[in-house]
């Protein structure tokens, strides 16, 4: 303690001998050089507390001397420094009865001194101390009142009339920048070391106004963080990133914005450059905000088919009509059309999150974050879009197929094997006269959906899925939690798992129709729900990071307790192509293949009961699944001849064996770490202990 005292008053002392009015000029080089490298850094605080509220008490000229030779570093500790000292100040003089309201704008005087009239600070850095400190209740109300001086604005006005259109990049001829000295100020301009494109002290705010309007929001103060958007919006135009800047504050934000607010920040963008649907300005400005239609959310899949989600061959249209409506339509008015490389370019942003994903640098990524902003901004909640969209999914084939056959008869391919291995394909007439009713999506323009597209009934549900799936992957998380609980839901209401009454071979029948080949089952009208649900979860996995790959358990637990063979392979099938690409994530990779252990412990366990005895041999190719699927982990790869299973791995089947039948723990016996009986185990060197134990094949 006594240490800092004399610390403090060293500190005190040199900046009295060289910020005082009449102190020599000589003892600025005598400061720089032997002062400590800790006390240069209370410099500026020592100079607020000399100031005593009146600028004129210290000599800023010294005071500018110094800071020319203190590194940015030593600037910035000096800022935020001096910003404690301040907020400290200020929570000293309301203790003596002083109002808020004038201790703020002497304070702010005061920092203006700094910044705009002898230019000794850079503001940028100055407003980032102030929203740091923001647990200080009164350091967001200095921020906002040094925004609206009127040292501030007409440099803003400046910058925004030398910059010309935000799309000065579609202009030819060269772009006249403004003098250097002029642009940064004396702080500034002298310096080497400055991001080359915020050279202006008004662009160096650019990247400061979002988080300080996220700041703000983050306490509550909306009305603030409305009023600095609504001033500096055209300003942000010119923000590199402002759709980045739109799209993360949505999202991070989601469900605690006000309509009002989100208004306030769509208008950062250019509302009439970007491909908002026609009816998204009504949905957001409504006073009695409803789910959209159906047909929206159909319109908003429909965009990213014919711009996000790469084209199928142009033979595999529907003649040469097809093919006409897909020149046509596919190239919207006055946009630079999609070309057969949207997907190459969207494959690039693929395995990342939404907030790690910058500005689109394409038509196709300017469609695909248009409709994640669209979603983000609709005054509902994640479960009723996350809902729309799935039933859009799980109904696609029989009303598209209804709308054809009613206007205008059977479709071309019908009944031909999927284009895209992930996606079920389309159904046939034979459904419309199934026993069961053919459930559809209702509110849907189908006719005017499938002559847009330019493909068939078929083709165009399997890229509608697609383009689902990869639209909720942009998405936040609450949106996958959505997407898991409805799509457990509907499986486990599907009707041919709930009717009892269903034979063991009709189960098996369903389930392969289902997971096997879609194509089937949307003929008889068995299952194509599970089978639309399973390609969309498949879709929406690979286009989302392995971060977020943990979250998808959840659908599993939804299911659980497992009791029929037929939802086993369904959850097999939902999870197993994660398997191998989680080969390089190892306790991920463990805790999903836990999981499945875990739900064939459901059905095969020694004390279960399943409704219909089924064999091992039954799930025989589940078990020839799981040896290869540890082997590819094992390996790290594609399996080779010499591939080994991990020791965890193996562990992990070995403790659920177990718990499973001894008919089921004989088709397991190689996948346990007893070096007895399993020859993974025997000839694993970290497992082996006795060579004489070693079982050759």
């Amino acid at each position: 303690m006594e240490r800092q005292r004399l610390a403090e008053t060293t500190v005190i002392n040199q900046c009295k001998q060289l910020l005082s009015p009449s102190a020599d000029p000589t003892y600025v080089t005598t400061y720089i050089d032997h002062s400590f490298r800790q006390h240069r850094d209370y410099l500026c605080a020592g100079a607020w507390i000399l100031m005593h509220g009146h600028p004129e008490n210290i000599n800023s000229a010294n005071l500018a001397r110094v800071l020319r030779e203190f590194s940015p570093e030593e600037v910035t500790a000096n800022i935020y420094t001096m910003v404690d000292v301040l907020l400290h100040h200020i929570q000293m003089e309301l203790q003596h009865g002083h109002p808020i309201q004038d201790l703020v704008l002497k304070a702010c005087a005061n920092l203006a001194f700094f910044v705009w009239i002898q230019e000794l600070l850079p503001f940028d850095i100055l407003l980032l101390a102030l929203i740091d400190r923001d647990d200080d209740p009164h350091a967001l109300r200095i921020v906002i009142n040094l925004l609206e001086r009127q040292e501030l604005q007409p440099r803003v006005k400046l910058y925004c009339m030398n910059r010309a259109p935000p799309e000065h990049w579609l202009h030819s001829g060269m772009f006249k920048r403004v003098e250097l000295q002029k642009a940064l100020g004396n702080h500034l301009s002298w310096k080497d070391r400055y991001p080359t494109f915020f050279d202006d002290v008004a662009a160096r705010l650019l990247p400061v106004i979002p988080l300080i309007v996220y700041r703000l929001i983050e306490n509550d103060a909306i009305e603030q963080a409305d009023r600095i958007l609504a001033v500096y919006s055209p300003f942000l135009a010119y923000h590199p990133l402002k759709f980045t800047f739109v799209r993360d504050i949505l999202a991070y934000f989601y469900g605690h914005l006000p309509g009002k607010l989100i208004v306030r920040i769509l208008k950062v963008l250019d509302l009439t450059k970007i491909p908002f649907s026609e009816s998204f300005p009504q949905h957001i400005t409504s006073s009695n905000p409803v789910c959209p239609p159906m047909d929206y959310f159909a319109t908003l899949l429909l965009g990213l088919v014919n711009n996000v989600i790469p084209p199928l061959h142009n033979n595999s249209k529907s003649g040469a009509m097809g093919e006409s409506l897909c020149n046509s339509m596919r190239a919207p008015h006055n946009k630079t059309p999609a070309t057969s490389q949207s997907g190459l370019a969207n494959a690039s942003e693929g395995q990342k999150a939404f907030y790690q994903i910058q500005d689109p640098g394409t038509y196709t990524q300017l469609v695909l974050e248009t409709a994640v902003i669209e979603l983000l901004s609709l005054p509902v909640s994640a479960s009723q879009i996350v809902s729309s969209l799935v039933q859009i999914v799980v109904n696609i084939q029989p009303t598209l197929i209804q709308s054809s056959n009613g206007l205008h008869g059977a479709p071309n391919g019908v009944g031909q094997a999927s284009v895209l291995p992930t996606s079920p394909s389309g159904g046939s007439t034979d459904s419309l006269s199934a026993g069961r009713s053919t459930p559809s999506a209702s509110g849907i323009n189908t006719s005017n959906i499938v002559s847009r597209s330019g493909y068939t009934c078929q083709q165009l549900s399997c890229l509608l899925i697609q383009a689902c799936g990869l639209l909720l992957a942009q998405l936040p998380p609450d949106f996958h939690l959505q997407l898991y609980i409805e799509a457990s839901r509907i499986i486990k209401e599907s009707w041919w798992l709930t009717d009892g009454k269903r034979s063991l071979g009709e189960l098996d029948s369903a389930v392969g129709y289902a997971l096997l080949d879609p194509t089937w089952a949307a003929q008889d009208n068995t299952s194509t729900a599970i089978g639309n649900i399973v390609a969309l979860l498949h879709s929406f996995f690979s286009n989302l990071p392995q971060e977020w790959l943990e979250g998808t358990h959840v659908i599993i637990k939804h299911l659980r307790p497992v009791t029929s063979v037929a939802m086993l392979r369904i959850a097999f099938r939902i999870m197993g192509p994660l398997l191998p690409r989680l080969a390089n994530a190892h306790s991920l990779f463990n805790k999903t293949l836990t999981l499945l252990l875990s739900v064939m412990v459901d059905v095969f366990g020694r004390n279960s009961q399943p409704s219909h005895p089924v064999e091992a041999s039954e799930i025989a190719d589940l078990i020839d699944f799981l040896h290869h699927v540890i082997h590819y982990e094992g390996q790290g790869g594609p399996v080779q001849a010499n591939s080994k299973p991990r020791p965890e791995a193996l562990a992990l089947c070995g403790r659920a064996s177990e718990s499973l039948r001894p008919d089921v723990q004989h088709l397991l016996s190689h996948l346990k770490p007893d070096v007895n009986s399993s020859i993974y185990a025997a000839t694993h060197p970290k497992l082996v202990q006795n060579p004489s134990n070693i079982i050759h094949q």
